[in-house]
C-alpha cells in the first residue's frame, strides 16, 4: 500500500512493543501527519496499546474538506460507469487484504477472529458489491412528461461511523457516496481507526483520485462537530448513539446541510406460539449476542407467550453453553471482549441494575468471567420476567445481554415490540402468514422474518429516535444525491 506509514501488521513503528504505526491522516491521496495529542488504541483483550493517532483539529478537518472540493467536480464528472469500475477495483482489493483487516479489527476492537473474517470484512465486501449492482442499475435521468428529472451528486459529505463494525459502516455510507459522484470526508471512531485508514490506503490501490477520499482521525466533540457544522460540507451522514445524533444535527442545523441518521436500537424477537422454539432460540441468541451484542440492531428482547417462557428459558440456558468467552485471536472463541473498559463497565452497570429492579437472572451475572481479571470482558446474561417497561427492557445496553418478556396475545406483543423511542429493527418467528402480519405492525425499518436471508439490496433504517434516511439499497444511494428537474 502507498504512503510513508502504512497501515498494516506487518509494518513496525519505532516501538516494538506497538505492531503499528502512528497511522495520520489520509488527505488528498497521502498521509497527512496532524499535531494533536496522541490517542492510544487499545486492544481490548488484554489492555495493550497497539496504536496511537493523532488527534485531528479544525484545521485537519479544513485541509481535508478543501481537498474534497477540489476533487468533487472532476468525480462527478466522470460516468456512473468509471465509477462502479474503481469501486469493483476496490472490492477486489478489500477481499485480497481481507485476513489482514479481519486481523486488525480483532485487535482494535474486539470481535473474534472467526466473526471478523465473516461479518466484519465479509460484509464490507458483499455490501461494496451490492452497491455497484444498485448504481448500474439506477436511472441517473428520467423523463417525466415534459421534465427531464437529473439525479447529481449532492457535493461533499461528511461520514462519521462508530466502533462496533468500523469496515462496514464505513463502506455502507462512503462506498454509495462515491458511486453517486460525491467527495468524502471520513471521521472514524478513535477506538478503532486503523481499519478506515486501511481502506483508504486500498481506495488508493484501486485507482480512486486524490482528493475523493479523505480520513481525519480525532474525537467527536472537536472533529466531529467540525464537519458537522462545516460551511463547505453539504451532507453530513453519522452512525453512533442517538444522544450523539441529537447533537451531530444541531450542529448541522446552522447550514441547513442533508442530514442522514442511523442511530440506537433495541430490537424485540417475537417468538409467535407456533412457532419452532429450539430454531427460535437457536437464532434469536445468535443475534442476541453476535459481536458481543454490540450492534444497533441486536435482538435484545424476546417476547415470548406466557405459557412458553418457561420453556423458551430452559431452551435458552441450554444453548448459551455453547457461547465461549475467550480470546478473540482464537478460532473457537465466540464472544470476546467488548470494545473498551469503558463500554464493559457500561453494560456491568445494566446487569446489575436488572438484578436490582427485580428481573430474574437466567446465565450470567455482574463481574468479568472467571480466569479474565484483564480485558474488558463481561459474563454474556439472559433475564427472564422482565418488565418491559424496566431499564433494562428500554435502553440500548449495547452488550451480550438478553431480556426474556413474556406477552398475552398478538396486540400485546405488539404494544411491547412499539413501546420504546427506538425504531431500527425487529424479527418474528412462527407461521409465515402470521408472522408477515404482526410485522407489518411493527413501527421499525427492517423486520427479519423466519430468519430470512440478509439482503444487502434492502434499505436499513429506522423509526423515531433510530434515525432517519436509510442505507444500502437503491435508498441508500439516493440518500447521496440531489433531484434536478429541467422542464422544456
Amino acid at each position: 500500500m502507498p504512503g510513508d506509514d502504512r497501515c498494516s501488521l506487518g509494518h513496525m513503528n519505532e516501538n516494538p512493543a506497538v505492531p503499528f504505526p502512528t497511522p495520520s491522516h489520509w488527505i488528498d491521496g497521502r498521509p497527512l501527519p496532524g499535531s494533536g495529542q496522541l490517542i492510544d488504541v487499545v486492544n481490548p483483550a488484554d489492555e495493550s496499546v497497539i496504536a496511537a493517532v493523532r488527534e485531528g483539529t479544525t484545521e485537519d478537518v479544513d485541509k481535508a474538506v478543501d481537498a474534497a472540493l477540489a476533487a468533487f467536480p472532476g468525480w462527478a464528472s466522470t460516468s456512473p460507469r468509471h465509477r462502479a469500475a474503481v469501486m469493483h477495483r476496490l472490492a477486489e482489493g478489500l477481499q485480497q487484504h481481507s485476513e489482514e483487516l479481519a486481523a486488525t479489527i480483532t485487535l482494535e476492537m474486539g470481535a473474534p477472529i472467526g466473526f471478523s473474517r465473516r461479518a466484519q470484512v465479509g460484509f464490507p465486501v458483499a455490501s461494496t458489491l451490492a452497491a455497484i449492482t444498485t448504481a448500474e442499475r439506477f436511472e441517473w435521468t428520467e423523463v417525466v412528461e415534459n421534465s427531464l428529472v437529473i439525479h447529481e451528486p449532492i457535493g461533499v459529505v461528511g461520514a462519521i461511523t462508530p466502533w462496533n463494525f468500523p469496515l462496514q459502516q464505513l463502506v455502507t455510507k462512503v462506498v454509495p457516496a462515491m458511486l453517486a459522484g460525491n467527495t468524502v470526508v471520513l471521521k472514524p471512531s478513535e477506538n478503532s481507526p486503523l481499519s478506515a485508514r486501511m481502506f483508504a490506503e486500498i481506495a488508493t490501490e484501486a485507482g480512486l483520485p486524490d482528493g475523493v477520499f479523505n480520513v481525519v482521525q480525532g474525537t467527536g466533540p472537536v472533529v466531529g462537530e467540525a464537519l458537522s457544522g462545516h460551511p463547505k460540507i453539504d451532507m453530513i451522514s453519522f452512525t453512533g448513539s442517538t444522544r450523539a445524533g441529537r447533537s451531530v444535527s444541531v450542529a448541522a442545523s446552522g447550514t441547513v446541510k442533508r442530514v442522514a441518521l442511523e442511530l440506537g436500537g433495541k430490537a424485540a424477537h417475537i417468538v409467535l406460539p407456533e412457532a419452532d422454539l429450539d430454531f427460535a432460540v437457536r437464532r434469536g441468541l445468535a443475534y442476541a449476542w453476535a459481536n458481543g451484542g454490540q450492534a444497533c440492531g441486536a435482538y435484545a428482547r424476546m417476547l415470548v407467550p406466557e405459557s412458553l417462557q418457561q420453556t423458551v428459558v430452559d431452551k435458552l440456558r441450554d444453548a448459551a453453553e455453547e457461547y465461549v468467552v475467550g480470546d478473540p485471536a482464537d478460532e473457537g472463541t465466540r464472544i470476546g471482549p467488548l470494545a473498551s473498559e469503558t463500554q464493559r463497565r457500561r453494560v456491568d452497570g445494566y446487569i446489575r441494575r436488572g438484578i436490582a429492579d427485580g428481573a430474574t437472572l437466567v446465565v450470567g451475572g455482574p463481574g468479568r468471567p472467571e480466569g479474565f481479571e484483564t480485558g474488558a470482558y463481561v459474563k454474556p446474561t439472559i433475564f427472564s420476567d422482565v418488565d418491559p417497561e424496566s431499564v433494562i427492557a428500554q435502553e440500548e445496553i449495547f452488550g451480550p445481554v438478553l431480556v426474556v418478556i413474556p406477552y398475552v396475545d398478538d396486540d400485546h406483543a405488539v404494544e411491547i415490540t412499539n413501546g420504546t423511542i427506538y425504531g431500527l429493527s425487529g424479527a418474528v418467528t412462527g407461521d409465515e402468514d402470521h408472522a408477515v402480519a404482526i410485522a407489518r405492525r411493527l413501527r421499525v425499518g427492517q423486520v427479519d422474518v423466519n430468519g430470512g436471508q440478509h439482503n444487502f439490496q434492502a434499505p436499513f433504517g429506522g423509526y423515531k429516535q433510530s434515525g432517519n434516511g436509510r442505507e444500502m439499497g437503491r435508498a441508500g444511494l439516493e440518500e447521496f444525491l440531489e433531484i434536478k428537474a429541467i422542464t422544456r
